[in-house]
């Protein structure tokens, strides 16, 4: 970095989450604190229950903003990658992402990343982006640069991506992060709030139908799903964000042991996975849906309509019964 005068940019990926918003904002007041001039860029619009984590570094949305945008990335020498492990994450912003002159570097915890950037730093074993910036920050000696806002940050993007702690918590050095976060004197308890208690009566009721109209219990299979059409999304006037956490629903479910989220978009439907125990999500997601992710959690995506999606998933299901039968026997 010493070597790279100039300003940085960090770009999360497309459509980000807490982690990949709360990483992103982390470093970047980390960054700020240590007198770079820095830029958050994010391809599209994050969700509004993480519209708080903003203010010490602007946030520019890309798809709004492109002119202001493009500048930032013109006159920034570094770019930090966080939360993604592939380029075509970057959705509409890859062939900007690609084009970069600067010095790129990632920084991501998901397995498998592809060589896009100068610099890589990897560690699927890490729960999130957040906990593995933290410890970046701090092998680096960064750690003063590191207020309250900073650590706001990084822990949501843990408290986020282990769904709350329940999952992706069994190493160690996690806890050692979070007590350290915990030396900021954080109100974990309005944290929590502001993400999980800030949803919109239409968010609510979008929902409640999924659950009620849309949730497929397969139980010969331990699996279940949810899909939603388009027209369903705007009669329930759909925000990005609005189905966060709809495809862990179905896990509550008695003997349920993998679970699928059908998203209809515009010319192709995104798919969420989530599993417990040893029936591997990503390697699901990977060999039929051009994604992949972690053990229990993972994405992808297809281009056929929705009908034809949730025929093939569903014809899937027998060619991994023994492995879905046997998901608890770890």
């Amino acid at each position: 970095m010493a070597e790279q005068p100039g300003p940085v940019v960090v770009v999360p990926h497309s459509n980000p989450d807490g982690d990949a918003i709360g990483s992103a904002y982390g470093l970047a007041v980390v960054l700020r604190n240590s007198g770079r001039e820095v830029k958050i860029v994010s391809p599209n619009d994050y969700p509004s229950f993480l519209g708080w984590l903003n203010g010490e570094v602007e946030i520019i949305n890309y798809l709004k903003k492109r002119g202001a945008a493009e500048a930032v990335l013109r006159r920034s020498s570094v770019m930090f990658c966080v939360d993604f492990n592939e380029i075509k994450r970057a959705d509409e912003m890859e062939k900007e992402v690609a084009s970069f002159r600067g010095v790129k570097i990632l920084i991501d915890h998901h397995p498998e990343p592809t060589p896009f950037c100068d610099l890589m730093v990897s560690e699927p074993t890490y729960s999130s982006s957040a906990e593995l910036v933290f410890d970046l920050v701090v092998a680096l000696g960064w750690r003063k640069y590191l207020d309250h806002s900073a650590a706001e940050a990084l822990y949501t993007g843990i408290m986020t991506d282990t769904g709350s702690f329940s999952y992706s918590t069994n190493r160690p050095g996690l806890y050692r992060v979070l007590s350290e976060l915990m030396t900021f004197r954080l109100d974990t308890a309005a944290i929590h709030a502001r993400v999980y208690d800030n949803f919109s009566a239409d968010r609510m009721r979008l929902m409640g139908h999924a659950i009620l109209h849309k949730m497929v219990v397969l139980p010969e299979y331990r699996t279940a799903f949810i899909s939603l059409t388009r027209q369903e999304l705007k009669m329930f006037n759909f925000v990005p964000g609005d189905t966060e956490g709809f495809v862990n629903i179905p896990l509550s479910v008695n003997n349920i042991v993998f679970t699928a989220l059908f998203i209809e978009k515009e010319n192709l439907v995104k798919a969420s996975f989530r599993s417990r125990g040893s029936f591997p999500a990503n390697g699901f997601a990977a060999a039929h849906f051009s994604g992949g992710g972690h053990l229990n959690a993972a994405g992808g995506e297809d281009k056929a309509p929705l009908e034809e999606v949730i025929s093939k998933f569903t014809q899937l299901l027998p060619a991994y019964l023994h492995l879905l039968e046997n998901a608890d026997n770890e």
